[in-house]
């Protein structure tokens, strides 16, 4: 039986699905101790049963949204993510496969993780 993060990526339309899969498969072949839940009702990434980043398909405005829960930590890639008013969660946003830089992506998570057991989201 599927769980049901997978069965959120995998039930999406596209461009959607494309860009959740890809998403997927780049985050869970560079961190290996990356746990995929279903919470709040979108696909979400846990490290050492804490929440670490969530994937949510914004259909309405044409984006995949790749949250993190750590505005005090991510200054240095402030171009790249967008805040929109909400007090901690800043995040990556992907309209096509192509728009995705995986260097920039693999840094937020890296730099976050480095963080993650201090409890950050808190702050």
């Amino acid at each position: 039986m599927m769980k049901p993060a997978e069965a959120y990526i995998l039930e999406q339309p596209e461009p959607y699905r494309s860009i959740l899969l890809h998403l997927q498969v780049l985050i869970e072949s560079s961190f290996q101790n990356l746990e995929l839940q279903y919470k709040w009702k979108i696909p979400v990434y846990y490290s050492h049963g804490k929440p670490l980043c969530y994937l949510n398909a914004s259909h309405k405005k044409g984006f995949v949204d790749v949250g993190f829960w750590a505005k005090g930590i991510l200054q240095d890639f402030d171009a790249f993510l967008v805040s929109e008013g909400r007090t901690v969660v800043k995040s990556l946003r992907y309209s096509s496969v192509e728009e995705i830089d995986e260097k920039i992506l693999l840094q937020v998570i890296q730099e976050v993780t480095k963080h993650h057991h201090k409890g950050f989201w808190k702050k």
